[in-house]
């Protein structure tokens, strides 16, 4: 294997014997092999893919996808039925709470035990030790019995031993969905530490936005298949499509994404990324700046959600005068609008948008009624709605996108009527006399004054 290839799994599938009754099992024996009293299903079908050293490679993909297989498979506590996998390197595994753990040691013995499997020596565990236990932040309980653990509990520890091994490849599995808020942004603060140290990563999210803002690449499963593999935004957005899809759709949605897969590169840079650059090049005095509108500023990457009789149009940013524009001036106020038409009568409707980085990351977004009883509850069809939404545009230099989205009741629980991913897009003008860094204006304001000299200490 090559040296900078840190993970191969090269045609990998896992098939499972299901049998309709106990007593199958018996005869499957006693046939020896000559009939089969039990059906194939399937988890995993000839996977394919690289990870190289330093990637974060993040997999989503719905329930029933092999996700988790493949992990098991990657860390070699599942073996495939058939292909391989080659790892080079020190794996740390969080496939599931307290994988690895026996309820009746403490937590003590555990986190001896755990780091003992994945290579540690005695003495590298007392130095460590004190590390692990504060990160985990139990308390008194390290020292009694797991059984007795929260699974919040449970997490904490696994985590920390698993992040404290020095590990040259970490594979979690949607660990990091327990735990409060501040335990997950310790998480994936050691993550990123732990990337930058040159470390390969490999997890499983369901959380789109966390694939995006850690990932150097996505892959998206679908019923055990590798549906598309490349950059996380983009890999995202399909899975959110499929996802939202319904059921007569998503066949036809898995082979779109296929084709889509087979004959573009998603691996290569977006062409959105040349506008990024572009937008802290032009423009470079505030004083000329005045918003515009570049008819050439336009999605590539557009992802439209079936309609369920209704029909977002026209979506765009206008100025408060009413002046369609693209290119914004930071600190300004102004109109993101779209129509939206109802072929079809529908109930309990609420309309939103969604801004989103270059990268898909969510800055923020609103939604037209807080609650169902706020929504509107009947709308006829023929009807066509106005939709509007106000922003102050606090944002730096950057290009940026734009969600439009229409939910209503669909066979009894909420849904999207009509939804479209990155239909707009705009350009915020840098500002060459500011010295604001990062993508949100917070209004920060530097005040430096000098309080003392030499002189006052003679």
């Amino acid at each position: 294997m090559s040296s900078d290839i840190a993970i191969r799994v090269k045609n990998v599938g896992k098939c499972y014997e299901m049998y309709g009754k106990p007593s199958h099992r018996l005869w499957q024996t006693l046939s020896m092999g000559r009939k089969k009293f039990y059906k194939e299903f399937w988890a995993l079908r000839d996977i394919n893919f690289e990870v190289k050293r330093g990637e974060c490679v993040g997999i989503i993909g719905r329930n029933g996808s092999g996700k988790s297989t493949l992990l098991q498979i990657i860390t070699g506590t599942l073996n495939p039925t058939n292909g391989n996998v080659e790892v080079c390197g020190r794996i740390a595994a969080l496939l599931e709470l307290g994988s690895g753990f026996n309820p009746e040691f403490t937590g003590r013995e555990n986190v001896y035990m755990n780091a003992t499997i994945l290579g540690l020596t005695k003495a590298e565990i007392d130095a460590k030790y004190d590390e692990i236990v504060a990160f985990a932040d139990i308390g008194d309980f390290i020292d009694q019995p797991v059984k007795t653990y929260s699974s919040g509990m449970m997490v904490r520890l696994a985590f920390a031993v698993a992040i404290n091994v020095d590990p040259q490849i970490m594979i979690v599995d949607e660990a990091l969905s327990v735990g409060d808020e501040l335990f997950q942004r310790k998480c994936f603060s050691r993550i990123e530490a732990i990337r930058q140290s040159g470390s390969t990563i490999l997890f499983v999210s369901h959380s789109g936005s966390t694939i995006v803002d850690l990932c150097d690449h996505a892959i998206l499963l679908d019923a055990g298949e590798k549906l598309a593999m490349g950059i996380p935004k983009q890999i995202v957005g399909r899975y959110q499509k499929l996802l939202y899809a319904p059921l007569d759709k998503q066949h036809a949605i898995r082979e779109q994404i296929r084709r889509m897969s087979e004959q573009f590169s998603i691996s290569a840079q977006s062409p959105e990324v040349g506008l990024h650059d572009q937008a802290k090049t032009s423009q470079s005095s505030r004083a000329q700046q005045e918003e515009t509108f570049d008819p050439y500023l336009k999605p590539t990457s557009t992802i439209e959600y079936e309609t369920h009789g209704v029909n977002i149009e026209t979506p765009m940013i206008l100025t408060l005068e009413g002046v369609q524009v693209n290119n914004l001036v930071r600190g300004r106020t102004y109109r993101y609008s779209y129509k939206v038409h109802f072929e079809k009568s529908a109930a309990n409707v609420r309309f939103g948008m969604l801004l989103k980085t270059i990268s898909g990351v969510e800055l923020g977004g609103c939604i037209s009624a807080r609650s169902l009883q706020d929504s509107l509850p009947y709308v006829e069809a023929g009807a066509v709605y106005s939709v509007e939404f106000r922003f102050c545009c606090s944002l730096n230099a950057g290009v940026y996108f734009l969600n439009s989205g229409v939910v209503g009741d669909i066979n009894g629980a909420e849904g999207y009527l009509h939804r479209l991913v990155d239909i707009a897009m705009f350009r915020v003008m840098p500002d060459t006399d500011g010295f604001l860094t990062g993508i949100v204006d917070f209004g920060f304001f530097p005040e430096i004054e000098q309080v003392f000299t030499s002189e006052m200490q003679e």
